[in-house]
């Protein structure tokens, strides 16, 4: 189909410049996909934890971007905890899956705070599939024979993180190398993002209703400095809704229940305020979480925030 054609072409263009802008995944629900960014996080829930995080961008586009994270945690040892990150990303042809480990060291600074020290170390592996595309009835183009890519480019990052129970605060560097992606893009090159994140949880009413305001600032060398906004509001500490405010981006609002003090779910929307919502007019984002404790002395404590 020439439409899905041109879409995808543009999608790889975009890929491409956006090589000197913001590459990395965006989320709604980022408060909750900490460990993705920052190694630092792991260990910080205090359980063997587990989050899935799935993101339809563009709904309607064909080939439009599409993310699925899967991140785990544990403590190891008093201070010591390990995380692993998967990250799948889709835009067109376009194909990325990072795999990562996380490293962090917990120091205690006093009865309520905390600070923990991550490393994280994995690879990109990264694809232009260019023989997926449907080139229409009769087309017959040899610069599609054959796909773009195909290797593994190594990485390694770094995290601070400060936390309490109603409050936290972390700046990270998830990727320090900047890989050569000239074999995918042209002339680009894997830029390096840094990540400010803060949050907190304030009562409003008694325990019964609280605000947990939080905020994520991405930057990134060759593009604006891009901030989310969130104001969830806090029901009996089970029922979590508000809305967001991404900056150059749009608006939208996001609802999470936790059913258990153990599992939660949440569902993420927003909605483009540029000139795309000429093409498009919603993404839609999933989240599940689940914590696991092995000894009865570390029973979970009821409510976690963060």
């Amino acid at each position: 189909m020439k439409k899905l054609i041109i879409v995808a072409l543009s999608l790889i263009s975009v890929f491409s410049e956006t090589a000197f802008s913001q590459q990395d995944p965006m989320y709604t629900q980022y408060m909750f996909n900490t460990l993705s960014v920052n190694p630092a996080y792991a260990g910080s829930r205090k359980a063997f934890s587990i989050t899935g995080l799935a993101r339809q961008q563009w709904l309607g586009i064909d080939g439009a971007p599409n993310t699925q994270t899967i991140t785990m945690h544990t403590p190891l040892f008093k201070k010591l905890a390990i995380g692993v990150s998967l990250v799948h990303d889709e835009v067109g042809p376009a194909e990325s899956t990072l795999g990562y480990v996380d490293l962090a060291y917990h120091l205690k600074l006093s009865e309520k705070a905390n600070l923990s020290f991550g490393l994280k170390g994995g690879f990109n592996f990264m694809q232009v599939g260019l023989t997926s595309l449907d080139l229409g009835s009769g087309a017959n183009d040899n610069a599609f024979n054959n796909n773009i890519g195909g290797e593994f480019l190594p990485n390694f990052g770094a995290g601070l993180y400060y936390y309490m129970d109603r409050f936290y605060a972390g700046i990270s560097v998830p990727k320090f190398l900047e890989n050569d992606l000239s074999d995918l893009s042209g002339t680009s090159t894997e830029k390096r993002h840094s990540f400010f994140i803060l949050g907190g949880v304030i009562n409003l009413i008694g325990n019964d209703l609280k605000l947990k305001p939080t905020g994520l600032l991405k930057m990134v060398n060759g593009a604006p400095l891009e901030f989310d906004i969130t104001a969830q509001f806090l029901i009996n500490d089970k029922f979590g809704i508000g809305p967001m405010y991404r900056s150059n981006d749009g608006i939208g609002g996001l609802l999470n229940y936790q059913f258990t003090d153990q599992l939660r779910a949440g569902y993420a929307v927003d909605y483009p305020l540029t000139a795309l919502n000429s093409y498009y007019k919603w993404s839609h984002e999933i989240m599940i979480s689940y914590d696991l404790t092995f000894k009865s002395q570390d029973k979970i404590r009821s409510p976690r925030y963060f």
